[in-house]
């Protein structure tokens, strides 16, 4: 990693002073409500920012969303190039390499913002409830998604959650804890300031990317303390 952070970390596509995770985080939000009231405004998407992007990258959040086709990242937060840093897994889960990406956003590119992206009608949350509730398990490597989806589902059943809605929205807490506690390069950054990493769940119906959870960053909804 320190290779990767000599060879890429310093270069920058455009001199821009260092962004705060709380401006980070307004860049995302408002991107969302452009987007939600449909004045998208396609930013840094031409031949400049194209040409720029042949000198680094420092994009201002690193966000791990579902695979899902229905939630662009860059779209949903009108975004342009060079501005996220987007890993996509089916349900947001995390193996090591997952992690990998998200220590080499921060560390490497210096990202002030770490996002989990859930969304509203996610297939992978569906499919463990189908397992807990009935018996029902996919075939092949499809069971792995079951796997690590269904703890999420436990712990919100052990905190009376109940619904579909409620286990999206408790997966994509679980999935940001998760972030937290197994990378010391993400949680040292959060304990000085230097990073922070917010829980969302896309709605599907309007296009809101609804705050679930905050470390170290107050976004309106549950805060934890980093």
């Amino acid at each position: 990693m320190e290779s990767m952070t000599s060879e890429i970390g310093n270069e920058t596509p455009e001199n821009t002073s260092a962004v705060t995770p709380q401006e980070a985080w307004e860049r995302m939000r408002e991107g969302n409500q452009r987007f939600i009231g449909q004045q998208a405004d396609h930013p840094r998407q031409d031949q400049e920012r194209r040409g720029l992007g042949e000198h680094g990258q420092n994009p201002h959040a690193v966000v791990l969303a579902c695979s899902d086709s229905r939630v662009p990242v860059e779209i949903v937060f009108d975004q342009g190039l060079g501005d996220v840093f987007v890993i996509r897994t089916a349900g947001e889960i995390t193996d090591l390499s997952v992690l990998a990406s998200l220590e080499f956003a921060v560390d490497a590119l210096g990202v002030p913002l770490v996002v989990v992206l859930g969304h509203e009608k996610c297939g992978a949350v569906a499919a463990a409830e189908r397992a807990l509730e009935k018996g029902e398990m996919p075939s092949g490597f499809q069971r792995v998604l079951v796997e690590k989806v269904t703890p999420s589902l436990l712990s919100a059943r052990a905190e009376g959650l109940t619904g579909i809605e409620n286990f999206e929205r408790n997966h994509v807490k679980e999935i940001a804890n998760h972030i937290v506690d197994r990378s010391p390069e993400i949680r040292e950054r959060l304990q000085d300031g230097r990073c922070a990493v917010v829980g969302l769940r896309y709605r599907l119906s309007d296009g809101l990317a609804e705050p679930l959870v905050g470390y170290g960053l107050d976004i309106g909804a549950e805060t934890v303390q980093a």
